[in-house]
């Protein structure tokens, strides 16, 4: 029999040591430390800015663009603190979420939600905090339809996420570290953090040196 949603179980949720440290790093020191190429292209943040980082464990979600079917079901899929990513093929002819079912995911506890399609209520969820990245905006509402399938692997805005990584999010975009990186990552990334906060402290106190400049310089000429 045809089924209009094909579902899979959730992956594991990341340990929450992982999640709290990464909501204190900002997605750029993350970003790199994993080359500098992984990450969405063309998804924007639409919530009230913030400088809390936005880390959850991921439940995904594939639809058909601008049909929402497939997102209510997901709703059972997410624990608390879940980020819900939805692969809607970056169509943004219909909204697939707005302000109301936005709303309702804050308000079971999913931390977050990517949509790489269409959103509407714009003015709403831009004064919550609650985190909703998207590809574009539309007033035209949504289908309910289907087909769909959740917890499969999916692409937003170019990025892959597989079920079970941690997507974090901030106001420069968004990444997925799969769990087994996570720790690396973050041990990197606090080290970056550090190198910066001591490159801030040498310009103020007026002893920065620019003679990397110089080495920079030659190792790019032929």
């Amino acid at each position: 029999m045809y089924k209009a949603i094909r579902k899979n179980p959730s992956s594991p949720q990341a340990a929450e040591k992982l999640l709290e440290a990464l909501r204190n790093i900002p997605v750029s020191a993350l970003s790199d430390n994993m080359h500098r190429n992984i990450g969405s292209v063309g998804l924007q943040p639409y919530q009230r800015p913030g400088k809390m980082t936005m880390a959850g464990t991921a439940v995904t979600m594939r639809s058909r663009g601008g049909d929402n079917l497939t997102y209510l079901r997901a709703l059972d899929f997410c624990r608390p603190g879940d980020v819900l990513v939805i692969d809607a093929g970056g169509d943004v002819n219909n909204a697939v979420v707005g302000g109301i079912l936005t709303f309702y995911a804050a308000r079971v506890g999913v931390a977050g939600l990517v949509v790489d399609g269409a959103i509407r209520d714009v003015a709403e969820i831009r004064d919550r905090d609650f985190p909703v990245y998207a590809r574009g905006v539309t007033h035209r509402g949504p289908y309910k339809d289907g087909p769909g399938e959740i917890n499969v692997a999916v692409s937003v805005g170019g990025m892959v996420v597989n079920p079970g990584d941690i997507v974090v999010g901030d106001q420069d975009g968004l990444l997925a570290i799969p769990q087994v990186d996570a720790g690396h990552v973050i041990e990197k990334a606090l080290a970056v953090l550090e190198r910066e906060a001591e490159t801030m402290r040498a310009m103020k106190e007026g002893r920065w040196s620019r003679a990397f400049v110089d080495e920079l310089e030659a190792r790019c000429n032929n």
